[in-house]
């Protein structure tokens, strides 16, 4: 005979329905915090008419340019978050410099004789090729692929500090399949055979969250994570951006980082 329990609650297993999506990459998460700033998919999408964004299809530049410029369109709003030009004004802050010591040198070898000129010239010039190699190396160890760097500050019990950076890249065509005969064919050979599968290009977006409070003495959230999806998902045959399905492939990412392990004060 069965015994019957005395409080009358029956047996329940707990089912999990937390799914890792397949396209991206993400650091560990926790609930999210009663604290947590409110993200970009909890906010009502822009009235008006959207500008139309059309590119070329078989121009990978101009689909990641289009992709760079709506993602700082769309995290830029004042709901969100203040983007920092901080590796803009570097930039363009050593190319001015670079052409007012070019020209500046130029003017003075014009005005001085050519013999008397020479030292200044020579320091001119010396100057003006450091300035730009400074921004060379600049762009591509410091700023790199990033796209997008914002801030916010909100208020919910304390003052909070946020900032999010977010790097893209374009994944180029490739091929899901090897076959055996292809590993091998001689590296010369160039051409795909039939029947590998290729995959189109896709834009790869890299997201990195830190929440601290105001002061930046205590560290309240932190995320990283990245997805990538082929530009088909976004632009149509003729070149036309679909721009609310790209905002909320975006907004999702956010969300994802803004949900990072959350660690107590």
């Amino acid at each position: 005979m069965a015994r019957k329990k005395t409080n009358g609650a029956q047996d329940a297993q707990p089912i999990s329905t937390a799914v890792e999506p397949t396209s991206s990459s993400s650091s560990l998460t926790s609930p999210p915090s009663p604290d947590r700033p409110p993200g970009p998919l909890s906010l009502a999408p822009l009235p008006g008419t959207r500008e139309l964004v059309k590119v070329n299809n078989f121009n990978l530049t101009e689909l990641k340019n289009a992709c760079d410029d709506a993602v700082k369109r769309y995290l830029s709003r004042p709901e969100l978050f203040k983007q920092i030009h901080q590796h803009t004004d570097v930039r363009l802050a050593l190319g001015w410099l670079s052409v007012f010591v070019a020209g500046g040198t130029g003017l003075y070898g014009y005005k001085v004789e050519f013999e008397q000129s020479k030292p200044v010239v020579w320091v001119g010039l010396i100057l003006y090729f450091l300035l730009t190699f400074t921004q060379t190396l600049y762009s591509y160890f410091i700023e790199g692929d990033i796209v997008f760097v914002g801030k916010r500050k909100t208020f919910s019990k304390r003052i909070m500090t946020e900032r999010i950076t977010l790097s893209s890249r374009t994944a180029p065509v490739s091929f899901s399949s090897t076959p055996p005969s292809l590993i091998s064919a001689p590296f010369t050979s160039l051409t795909a055979p039939a029947s590998a599968k290729p995959t189109p290009p896709q834009y790869t977006l890299s997201l990195t969250y830190v929440r601290s409070t105001s002061a930046n003495k205590s560290l309240l959230a932190k995320g990283k994570t990245s997805a990538q999806a082929p530009y088909a998902q976004f632009f149509d045959a003729e070149g036309k951006m679909d721009a609310d399905a790209f905002e909320r492939w975006v907004g999702e990412l956010v969300e994802e980082g803004m949900g990072g392990r959350e660690k107590g004060t």
